[in-house]
């Protein structure tokens, strides 16, 4: 998990106009707001954000806002980052302030590791969920879930509920659902199959359409 230090700047002026003066001016409107901060509006240094977002995984960093120069801080994670739909230019930030006493529910990538025997044997990884969802501290949020596939046979998969999570870290889940499988090669083909059918279909529909 990452730590970053963002400045930031209170702002009192609302609207589309100053909002473009401040992208003018090299900075992004943004607003804090959650049940750990009341709700502020605040400007930060595109460049800054630039930098940032370039090194990755914002998605599941805690910030620590520094509010005019330091007159206060406040921890907040990223909620959304707004691009405007052209230039793709960052547009409006929402940060959303955290208790780091209280757990926060975030979206962590899914790794694996070793060569399973099934694709040894000809098989295929297929990895169904690439993102799971945790219940954690947000000091305690993992870069990512490692899954070992190296046992795992052809026709075998790896359920929610046989992930192992060191620390009190949870995954929120009502049902064991499938995270990876290994395909044997004729139903990799099958499947791979009834893909490009799905897709003909669609390009067929779309050009029906025209």
């Amino acid at each position: 998990m990452n730590n970053i230090e963002l400045k930031v700047t209170a702002r009192t002026s609302t609207g589309n106009g100053p909002a473009r003066e401040l992208r003018r001016q090299g900075q992004i409107p943004a607003v804090l707001y959650g049940p750990a901060a009341e709700s502020r509006m605040l400007s930060v240094g595109t460049h800054d954000m630039e930098i940032i977002i370039k090194e990755g995984n914002v998605g599941r960093s805690i910030f620590n806002l520094i509010i005019d120069g330091g007159k206060e801080s406040k921890a907040a994670m990223i909620k959304e980052l707004q691009t405007h739909p052209v230039n793709h230019n960052l547009i409006h930030i929402d940060f959303y302030a955290v208790d780091m006493t209280r757990k926060v529910r975030v979206n962590v990538p899914v790794v694996t590791t070793g060569k399973a025997v099934g694709v040894e044997m000809g098989g295929m990884l297929q990895i169904i969920r690439r993102e799971l969802e945790v219940l954690c501290l947000p000091n305690a949020i993992p870069r990512n879930l490692s899954i070992d596939i190296s046992n795992l046979d052809v026709g075998q998969s790896i359920h929610v509920e046989d992930i192992q999570i060191e620390g009190d870290i949870e995954i929120p889940h009502e049902v064991n659902f499938t995270v990876l499988t290994i395909l044997s090669q004729k139903k990799a083909e099958e499947e791979g199959a009834e893909e490009g059918e799905a897709v003909e279909a669609e390009e067929e529909a779309a050009t029906g359409e025209e």
